[in-house]
């Protein structure tokens, strides 16, 4: 499932090609025909993300509401659009340039009162500049529940998936599994910190890398990371490798049915 850095720069996409503009839209897979004839013909006003939701504002004050959910995707491309193939749930297009759905979680029609309610069920995103880490602090400190789970909670922190989660827990030497009343407030703000820079690196190079200057593969003399989510990391998806910091085995576990990496003898229990 994408992760949070992915939907804010599709929210700058979509609002570099459409923004401004009069869009059309049409529903070639049927499932979203109602919606599309609504906003077909309207100006995209704004963009807006918040966690791992995406959000198009229309001048109509309605929001186009997308969760990408696992097999989600949203392709770009110049105009003349191909004709349709597969299950695509939307196709927007101006002049320029077109984009498709396909395969999303959710994709419906908010209304303001509607977005508020999204809004106020999620935890503070680290890339929105009215995130509140206070807010996710007074939940994780009074939580039985690890810090590896809390973190992956959108409703506690939105936007962190797998990857950002193992990586920043790693590079703030915290073990997943202590429990979120356990955590010192000083590690939480450094964790915040932590993960507001390295998804904010996300959303500019378009790729997650994690590793510190000294850990990159031409300080190391290692090879780079060969992997289909690309980027530089300490532990995700490095089960029974060598750490790069101690040299102890990368470990993995399934936890709330996602699989957790990291390292202990960096993240001691």
């Amino acid at each position: 499932m994408p992760e949070g850095h992915t939907i804010h720069r599709l929210a700058a996409q979509h609002r570099q090609v459409f923004g401004g503009g009069a869009v059309r839209a049409e529903s070639p897979q049927g499932r979203f025909a109602a919606g599309a004839r609504q906003i077909d013909g309207r100006v995209l006003r704004e963009t807006d993300a918040h966690g791992k939701h995406l959000l198009l504002g229309f001048d109509d004050d309605r929001w186009l509401h997308v969760h990408l959910g696992i097999y989600g995707r949203n392709t770009f491309g110049p105009v003349p659009a191909p004709a349709p193939t597969g299950a695509v749930r939307l196709r927007l297009r101006n002049a320029e340039e077109y984009a498709d759905l396909r395969g999303p979680n959710v994709c419906e029609l908010l209304d303001p009162a509607e977005k508020k309610a999204l809004h106020d069920r999620l935890g503070p995103d680290p890339l929105r500049s009215d995130a509140d880490p206070e807010l996710a602090w007074r939940r994780i400190s009074r939580s039985r529940t690890s810090i590896g789970v809390l973190l992956m909670d959108q409703s506690a922190v939105a936007g962190v998936g797998n990857i950002y989660r193992a990586e920043a827990l790693f590079r703030q030497g915290v073990d997943p599994s202590r429990p979120g009343r356990d955590l010192a407030h000083g590690q939480w703000t450094a964790i915040w910190a932590d993960l507001v820079s390295l998804m904010a690196d996300g959303v500019r190079v378009g790729r997650i890398d994690t590793v510190r200057a000294e850990h990159t593969p031409e300080a190391m003399g290692r090879p780079p990371r060969v992997d289909d989510h690309g980027g530089e990391v300490y532990v995700y998806r490095r089960s029974g490798l060598p750490c790069f910091l101690c040299g102890g085995e990368i470990r993995t576990e399934v936890l709330s049915g996602r699989n957790l990496f990291w390292c202990p003898g960096c993240q001691p229990g």
